[in-house]
């Protein structure tokens, strides 16, 4: 038998009563580790999307960011974010120089706040060990462990130690793995399968295309969004403006992508060019006010009230 599962453009939610008097009193906070952000959201940690100056940017705000893991000095990264008074989160993967780069945080009297584990099949021997060195070593850091794209794999997960857990694999839009090797699984299935597997939080990533998409992974189970491409091409995001026939574009590319590594080597990413849109900060206020409307017509004042709405899906 194939079963027929869907991505957050095919489900909608359907309205309930309204409670509130005005969608400014819903809130949109999350408790997610040991702080409280100020939205459930938050931009991949991709080398395209964010650097030093952009975590700042978030974390000055009291929105959740991971740093990326490519050529990051994490000793200076978490030294100078704690210097600072803000949190450090910091991405690893699962091979010797994630080993290094531990052991010299351990050694410089380090601890990060948050550390995600980042590989592309989080649901593997490598990262079990990982998982576990972890949470050996930095009992004190909130420890995100994925991708993964079953319950099975998330109860795993859960079991080696994960504090929360991030669900979704090729559903990224420069992201070519479904292509290049035939796995994928849509969003709407992953999410509420792994949600309802684990105790811990689930983190949605991939798949974001409408602001609306946040609310409908929410009601999915999720507890936490992330998204790329949503946040690529503005003044705050990394990378450098391109000029092309007099139109302004930042590069936005996949980690698996041979822009991401260096050379033409297990490539299952792409570079599309994203148009330039100035400052961040329209779109922060414009995604936080978005919410709190998916809130007020879940019939609820905090984000809680998603997780009750009815999701139908749209016949085509």
């Amino acid at each position: 038998m194939i079963n027929t599962e869907l991505n957050y453009g095919d489900v909608y939610l359907v309205p309930k009563k309204t409670i509130v008097d005005s969608r400014k009193e819903c809130d949109t906070s999350v408790q997610f580790g040991p702080r409280r952000f100020a939205m459930p959201l938050y931009a991949a940690n991709m080398k395209s999307v964010v650097d030093v100056e952009t975590c700042e940017y978030f974390a000055r705000r009291n929105w959740f960011y991971t740093m990326h893991r490519f050529n990051v000095d994490a000793v200076a990264f978490v030294r100078g974010m704690q210097a600072r008074g803000l949190f450090a989160s910091i991405s690893v993967g699962v091979n010797g120089d994630t080993l290094q780069q531990l052991g010299a945080l351990k050694a410089a009297g380090l601890s990060p706040e948050y550390i995600t584990l980042d590989v592309a099949n989080g649901w593997c021997v490598k990262a079990e060990q990982m998982i576990r060195f972890i949470k050996r070593e930095f009992p004190d850091s909130f420890l995100i462990g994925g991708n993964i794209a079953t319950a099975e794999a998330a109860r795993d997960l859960e079991a080696w130690g994960c504090d929360a857990i991030k669900a979704g694999i090729a559903g990224g839009r420069v992201c070519i793995t479904k292509n290049k090797t035939g796995f994928h699984r849509p969003m709407v299935a992953t999410v509420r399968d792994c949600a309802a597997a684990v105790t811990v939080p689930l983190i949605a990533d991939g798949g974001i295309v409408e602001h609306g998409d946040v609310a409908k992974a929410l009601a999915c189970g999720a507890s936490m969004v992330m998204a790329g491409s949503l946040f690529a091409g503005y003044d705050e995001s990394a990378g450098e403006i391109v000029e092309i026939d007099g139109k302004h574009y930042k590069e936005y590319f996949g980690s698996a992508s041979q822009f991401n590594k260096g050379e033409y080597k297990n490539v299952e990413g792409k570079k599309i060019l994203v148009e330039y849109k100035g400052s961040i900060a329209r779109l922060l206020l414009e995604l936080q006010e978005d919410l709190q409307s998916s809130v007020s017509y879940a019939g609820g004042r905090e984000l809680s009230a998603l997780r009750t709405v009815q999701m139908i899906a749209v016949a085509h």
